[in-house]
């Protein structure tokens, strides 16, 4: 496992912008001149609840580097569970895993996705890269257009694999935007379309955490019978509110981040 959490942040996101180029493009939008403003709140990581990969085992990368666990969180309609964890350097970002219960979906989705963990070898995932590793399976795309009619999730997962499925701008940080609103108005002028799940901007001031998100960008994807451009990975942007004791919330909405998991849903 990674021994340098920066090194592993860094690569992390080499491997996200492979396949959203757009993330580019926003980051020299939103930052200042000196570029050091565009802060990242937290990433998102996606698996299956199945013991050989599940949670746990992407968490044990963080663990090991210091991070430790913050919240839970359930998502009833999309049958996912998630805990986010954080580090006691708040520079560092917060990562919020999720996995999807297998046991609340059906038995078609449930066999397509063990014949896809089966072909994970066991040791990659211990290996450094495991969390940015990609997708170690091959798909045909009939068993992908099965698991879309059923869970974008598991569609998502299973073209993508194991990579951040989002990294977050804090918008806390940023030094020519105050608002959530105004980082809106600027991506929507530069020709970004945004998630629109829930309204454009999810959460309030008053629930201490305000979420917005571009729409994925599309990367070709190779099946076993041929190739073809799939909902990839997005950008979000997180503004963050002091609680009663001044400090920032540092947890996670669960109906916001409901409609977050919507941005790569196949438009």
């Amino acid at each position: 496992m990674h021994t340098d959490v920066k090194e592993l942040f860094n690569q992390l996101w080499a491997n996200y912008l492979e396949v959203t180029p757009s993330a580019k493009k926003i980051h020299a939008i939103l930052g200042s001149s000196q570029q050091d403003d565009v802060i990242n709140d937290h990433i998102a990581l996606r698996t299956f609840n199945i013991e050989k990969v599940g949670l746990d085992k992407l968490a044990a990368h963080l663990l090991a580097l210091g991070y430790t666990e913050g919240g839970e969180y359930h998502f009833e309609a999309k049958k996912l569970y998630a805990k986010h964890f954080e580090h006691k350097d708040p520079t560092l970002p917060k990562v919020f895993i999720s996995e999807l219960l297998l046991e609340k979906c059906s038995e078609k989705l449930q066999s397509i996705v063990r014949t896809l963990v089966d072909q994970i070898p066991e040791e990659a995932i211990t290996a450094d890269n495991f969390l940015y590793s990609g997708r170690h399976w091959t798909i045909d795309q009939q068993s992908y257009e099965t698991l879309l009619a059923e869970s974008e999730y598991a569609a998502w997962m299973s073209v993508w694999g194991y990579r951040a499925n989002h990294f977050t701008v804090s918008v806390n940080a940023l030094k020519n935007y105050e608002t959530l609103e105004s980082v809106n108005q600027a991506l929507k002028d530069a020709g970004f379309p945004l998630n629109t799940s829930g309204g454009e901007i999810k959460g309030t001031p008053e629930v201490l955490l305000e979420q917005s998100s571009t729409l994925a960008d599309e990367a070709p994807v190779q099946f076993t019978d041929g190739t073809r451009n799939i909902p990839s990975c997005f950008y979000e942007f997180a503004r963050r509110y002091p609680m009663a004791n001044g400090q920032l919330y540092g947890g996670f909405v669960a109906a916001s981040a409901d409609k977050i998991f919507e941005s790569t849903n196949v438009r």
